[in-house]
């Protein structure tokens, strides 16, 4: 796992070296840069190196394979040796262990669909120059960033905003992507927060001919949301290929020239993960977990009930608030845009402590949006015969709750819930802002084009908030937060069950095989069961976050009365600033629990304080 850069556009050798610079971090073993000349212009390939797979010098990049294919490349290929064993079949030599070169030989052997090959996490662009192009993909899931900047014959890709943003005279804050922060606490690609960098989207490649400089994209996979594939077999042949599947996922991402562990929260997922791993490591596996002296927040029990069935070398990290107090003061530095999510905090602690360690890290992303894990799984299931009665019956009990004169958070919201169309603007809406009274333009959602995941009728609605999920919240949000959780403090992270096959099969397996009254994700533990007692999962599922409520009244109380005084607020846009300041307010006299939404204007309050600085918004 790496950072890339790459340009056609003229910058000094100190200028290329600075942008890599500010982005070391995600590759701290090596930094270098190459300048490939073309009839158009020059044409420059820059990259910091995490060595995790062939060390050696030999597989630094940017890289040249077969004299005219030259790669920059972020990620891993998990199914490197096997590819690279049929491409040697097919003539193809290689020089280096790593697969960094399968790659190329890939694009060299499949042209443009040699994405379809790479079973991995990546961002990878090529410069063929016997073609005149740049070829480059993304995985299918959205594990790796990749953003860009285009205009005409300029041409600026990098793994992080902050790269494309130096020296860059031409960009503008987009209003757009300030609306959508604030709705989605993320920005859905393939937006920015710039109006002129994007997002390449998820499963797609692109190219860019660098002699007309036409740019084009083709999304190369996509889950079966229309339901194309449904699985045959019983119950129990889901289970075992499940287990087989997953077992080989875990396998190959054990797979390291440097030490690997498992982050071990104690919850299924996670539990899953450190069992197979367990499984298919002759030595003991290092696990790592969290603790917070807030007992509500602390899991850190059951990791290490896990761990002691399991007998890995498990390690727990005492969340020290101070230590907490501080990546919330400079959050922005971590993450390029404006992004919400709190649990992003314990996700840099855990990561920050767990490289003392280890070098790479497996986790159990993924499993809540494949196999219905959610706790809003089950409030669909409970809200959605409400539906069914006439809309305009519903509007008259919203309105009389809406009238009664002392309300709490949940009637506020139920009044606005009654008055939607179906569940699914429901859903929509418990995903986003629930209560929009203190945004100046509420942002509409309908047009969003992942919303035929799940408008739509080839399957129920639990696999369609399901898939809904795996193309917004997952890739939007909870990607974005692992990967720069994890890269700021040069570690590796690998989701096994974010292997695209997993997810594929998961998607033809019946609603039952997933999803029963009382029991959520079914299967996955029919798998954990035959290695970890069910006994130690007996509990309630509990999400991985930071008592913010708590410090934003104390330890943090004069920190957020600072940053959003009304004076502050007054300059935030597309918020009702006196809307905001009752709500701060309301928060701090403890009659209102507003941290999510504090939490959400505090961190654009930050971002733009340190990047907004003679930039318009537009």
């Amino acid at each position: 796992m790496c950072g890339i850069y790459g340009t056609t556009i003229p910058y000094s050798e100190e200028q290329v070296k600075q942008k890599l610079e500010i982005t070391a971090f995600r590759g701290p073993d090596q930094m270098g840069w190459e300048v490939y000349p073309n009839h158009k212009g020059n044409i420059t390939f820059g990259h910091n190196r995490l060595s995790i797979i062939d060390l050696d010098p030999r597989s630094n990049q940017p890289m040249t394979f077969s004299h005219n294919v030259h790669i920059v490349f972020n990620g891993e290929i998990y199914n490197f040796k096997t590819l690279r064993q049929d491409l040697e079949k097919k003539g193809y030599s290689f020089t280096t262990t790593s697969d960094t070169e399968v790659i190329c030989a890939a694009y060299l052997e499949y042209g443009e669909d040699c994405a379809k090959h790479l079973n991995g996490m990546f961002a990878f662009v090529i410069y063929d120059a016997n073609k005149n192009i740049l070829y480059g993909a993304k995985d299918r899931l959205g594990q790796k960033p990749f953003y860009y900047y285009l205009n005409g014959n300029q041409f600026e890709f990098a793994s992080q905003i902050s790269s494309i943003k130096l020296f860059n005279n031409n960009l503008s804050i987009s209003k757009k992507s300030i609306q959508e922060y604030l709705t989605w606490n993320s920005i859905p690609s393939p937006n920015s927060i710039f109006n002129e960098i994007k997002k390449l989207e998820d499963g797609h490649w692109f190219t860019y001919n660098l002699i007309n400089s036409d740019f084009k994209t083709h999304q190369y996979w996509d889950i079966d949301y229309l339901n194309n594939t449904i699985y045959k077999g019983s119950y129990k042949d889901a289970t075992a290929e499940l287990e087989e599947l997953l077992t080989d996922a875990v396998k190959i991402r054990l797979v390291a020239d440097v030490p690997v562990g498992v982050f071990l929260s104690g919850g299924v997922d996670s539990s899953l993960i450190a069992a197979l791993a367990t499984k298919n490591n002759n030595e003991k596996v290092k696990t790592f977990s969290v603790k917070f002296n807030e007992k509500s927040f602390d899991e850190s029990l059951y990791a290490q009930q896990v761990a002691d069935h399991l007998k890995t070398d498990h390690h727990v990290i005492q969340c020290d608030y101070k230590e907490g107090i501080g990546l919330i003061e400079n959050f922005c530095d971590f993450y390029d845009e404006p992004f919400a999510d709190s649990s992003a905090i314990p996700s840099m602690l855990l990561a920050k402590h767990t490289k003392q360690k280890v070098t790479v890290a497996l986790s159990g992303d993924g499993g809540d949006e494949s196999f219905l894990g959610y706790h809003r799984y089950e409030w669909v299931k409970s809200n959605k015969n409400v539906y069914k009665f006439p809309i305009f019956f519903r509007k008259i009990v919203g309105e009389m709750i809406h009238h009664v004169p002392y309300k709490n958070n949940r009637l506020k919201t139920l009044s606005q819930y009654l008055k939607l169309s179906n569940i699914e603007e429901a859903y929509v809406k418990s995903m986003t802002t629930p209560d929009v009274s203190w945004l100046k333009d509420a942002y509409d959602t309908s047009g969003l084009k992942e919303m035929k995941y799940l408008f739509h009728t080839q399957k129920n609605i639990y696999e369609r908030v399901s898939d809904f999920d795996l193309k917004t919240y997952l890739t939007w949000d909870i990607n974005t937060k692992v990967d720069r959780a994890s890269m700021a403090y040069s570690l590796e992270t690998r989701s096994p069950l974010l292997d695209y096959r997993v997810v594929e099969l998961a998607e033809s397996l019946p609603t039952n095989f997933k999803f029963e009254t009382n029991n959520q994700k079914r299967i996955l533990k029919e798998v954990l069961y035959s290695h970890v007692p069910k006994e130690v999962f007996n509990r309630p599922k509990s999400g991985f976050g930071v008592p913010l409520n708590i410090w934003f009244q104390n330890e943090l109380k004069d920190y957020v009365l600072s940053e959003l005084s009304y004076e502050n607020l007054k300059k935030i846009p597309c918020i009702n600033p006196d809307e905001v300041f009752k709500l701060v307010q309301q928060h701090m006299k403890g009659t209102w629990n507003h941290y999510a939404v504090i939490w959400k204007i505090l961190v654009l309050r930050q971002w733009l304080s340190k990047n907004a600085t003679g930039l318009s918004i537009q």
